[in-house]
């Protein structure tokens, strides 16, 4: 039951930013880039009682991947102005997503550094 409540909740929100983006996109951009998956995220965590130290990695673990989506963003973003379809926007930004994250990887390994 408290499985089906975080997907409902989650799911709700993901519908009312979706309907503030088609009504006023540039608001729903600004709320899409809230953090709102990491909230729900920390929330969920913190009422399942994962320990605070499991929480500081989740959020370590978000700001390493947020260079890597603010580089899938611009990649889809050039891929539609340069009138690319959506699909095959959004598959380029994927990959540069994991490319990014692999790159950034191994420059974290050149200095000896877990990420």
């Amino acid at each position: 039951m408290y499985t089906f409540f975080k997907i409902l909740s989650s799911a709700a929100i993901i519908g009312v930013v979706t309907e503030v983006a088609r009504r006023f996109p540039t608001y729903g951009g600004i709320i899409a880039a809230l953090p709102l998956v990491s909230i729900l995220s920390i929330i969920w965590l913190t009422v399942q009682s994962e320990s605070s130290e499991h929480i500081q990695r989740f959020t370590v673990g978000v700001i390493v991947g947020l260079p890597a989506t603010m580089c899938m963003l611009f990649v889809i973003y050039m891929a539609m102005k340069s009138s690319v379809h959506i699909v095959l926007a959004m598959g380029l930004g994927v990959l540069s997503w994991a490319v990014f994250l692999g790159i950034q990887k191994a420059i974290a390994g050149v200095f000896h550094i877990s990420i």
